[in-house]
């Protein structure tokens, strides 16, 4: 059985690697539209060993498809999303304009599929932010075991979050500044991000701290559990792909580094590499193109009771939003559709 797939944002960075990611998993596609803007009319994109042609989402009639995969802002979300589940498309939506309305799901598969039920009163499902997916399926797991009063983490993000510009802008300064010996004044960025990191993603809130680092606070507490205190410090560093995060965590009950260990690699989704010597961990470069989640540096915090420090990896654009997406069509094919 096969299902009519509409996927939303086709030419960017996260609407390819869907695109990529469907065909990669094999799922059940008897029919795929590319959609984005009419400027990129008759683009092609690679779909497997096939191509698929971009038509135009402002001119496309969602009703008779199954999913349409939405990756391409918030804007474009609340114009066209609830279009589409009005027609009776069940919509993954990759922007954040969904995540915190309590009557729309958000999902991260290895963690809340339970949540799955809530979609079928609107017929929209919420991914969530790259940052706060790759951290619930590390957490969730040890949540169950010895459950989390409090996290503090430190992210250090990747500029695809922000989109090809964002990517262009690290690429130009840094050959600008390597090559030539030239500064090159910021553009996607408020300062220099070649050779630099900026303490500062998504705008500023009256509190002091950014919406990125409020995402992942309350992304956090809707997806595993409420009563989870987080407060983040989010960073975006010179890297191209692949977002990394020091987690701190308080438990309500003991639970020490090697049992954490053992019970994270038996989680779905995840992967630990954690040697106690050089290159025994996980970086951002190593997880580009990758599914896993990948945990390293796991390790007892000494200064609290019941504490414990990791390190989280995870490719932005695969766990952190594609493949997610994915995931839930996946989880939907099988609970919704009966496929």
């Amino acid at each position: 059985m096969g299902y009519r797939v509409a996927v939303v944002g086709a030419t960017g960075n996260v609407g390819r690697e869907v695109i990529n990611i469907l065909a990669e998993r094999e799922f059940p596609v008897s029919e795929l539209a590319a959609l984005a803007s009419n400027q990129s009319l008759g683009v092609e994109i690679d779909y497997g060993r096939k191509q698929v042609v971009v038509d135009d989402l402002a001119t496309f009639d969602f009703e008779g498809w199954d999913l349409a995969l939405f990756a391409a802002g918030s804007k474009v979300a609340d114009q066209f999303a609830p279009l589409a589940a009005e027609n009776g498309c069940i919509v993954i939506d990759n922007s954040s304009f969904f995540r915190y309305n309590p009557e729309i799901p958000l999902i991260v598969p290895e963690v809340n599929p339970e949540a799955l039920e809530q979609a079928r009163a609107h017929n929209i499902i919420a991914n969530p932010n790259c940052s706060t997916a790759q951290m619930v399926v590390a957490l969730a797991p040890l949540h169950k075991r010895a459950r989390i009063r409090r996290v503090v983490v430190a992210t250090y993000q990747s500029v695809s979050g922000s989109g090809k510009a964002a990517m262009d802008e690290l690429w130009e300064q840094t050959r600008s500044i390597y090559l030539v010996g030239n500064d090159v004044e910021p553009e996607a960025y408020p300062a220099r991000i070649a050779f630099n990191v900026i303490p500062h993603i998504d705008h500023f809130l009256d509190n002091g701290s950014t919406r990125e680092e409020w995402k992942m606070e309350i992304e956090t507490k809707r997806i595993i559990d409420p009563s989870i205190a987080v407060t983040a410090t989010c960073v975006r560093v010179p890297v191209f792909v692949g977002h990394s995060e020091a987690i701190n965590i308080e438990f309500e009950d003991p639970l020490d580094d090697d049992e954490a260990r053992d019970i994270l690699r038996e989680a779905e989704g995840i992967e630990v590499i954690d040697e106690h010597q050089d290159g025994g961990y996980i970086t951002p470069i190593d997880s580009v193109g990758q599914s896993a989640t990948y945990v390293s540096r796991i390790r007892r915090d000494p200064t609290v009771e019941n504490g414990l420090n990791l390190w989280c990896v995870s490719d932005n654009l695969r766990k952190g939003a594609a493949l997610n997406a994915v995931q839930i069509a996946e989880l939907v094919a099988r609970e919704m559709f009966g496929g």
